[in-house]
């Protein structure tokens, strides 16, 4: 990408994500007025041991990191849609069909959002991270026992998957929510 659109998409995420989220969340409607469909990938270190790597991005305004997703073009794939995007946002481009649907695959949020969430896992050690600048600030592999401030909707997401802050350890209720499995690489 040349330097002069990288700048201006710089400005234009800048912006974006300085506005109010309700103005952003209406922004989006006006574009997909019925519900909004993202595509969220999962991505483990192949290579750690239990309980694992998880990669996370730092976006704009970079309050707290995040899973690589975004939305769908309207007709595309979910799967499709989650390759595309963690090839964007990560540099981690991989062909559709080596992502895993995740159990639960599909998070329905309750202001109309739904999440279609994939799996894979990579190793860290030998997997070049790119990242944009205007988009992503920064992506890494996080211990998932040890992990980062989140932002609200990655902790909720990953909850769903017996994962992050918002799953107590001694809670035994959390053993009913799906746990992500682990991949060979």
């Amino acid at each position: 990408m040349d330097p002069r659109r990288r700048a201006l998409r710089a400005i234009v995420y800048g912006v974006f994500y300085r506005l109010p989220h309700p103005v952003r969340r209406r922004l989006v409607r006006a574009v997909v007025p019925k519900y909004i469909v993202g595509g969220v990938t999962l991505v483990r270190d192949s290579e750690a041991a239990a309980p694992g790597r998880l990669l996370l991005l730092r976006q704009p305004p970079g309050r707290g990191w995040g899973l690589p997703a975004g939305l769908l073009r309207r007709g595309e794939a979910p799967i499709v849609g989650a390759a595309r995007e963690l090839g964007e946002e990560s540099g981690i481009h991989l062909d559709p069909h080596e992502l895993t649907p995740a159990v639960p695959n599909a998070v329905v949020h309750a202001k109309g959002w739904v999440d279609m969430v994939f799996e894979v896992s990579v190793p860290a050690s030998t997997t070049v991270l790119e990242v944009d600048g205007a988009e992503v600030y920064e992506a890494a592999f996080h211990p998932i026992d040890d992990l980062p401030r989140l932002t609200v909707a990655t902790a909720r997401l990953l909850a769903y998957y017996g994962l992050g802050p918002l799953v107590a350890p001694d809670d035994p209720t959390s053993m009913e929510r799906p746990k992500l499995p682990q991949h060979d690489g």
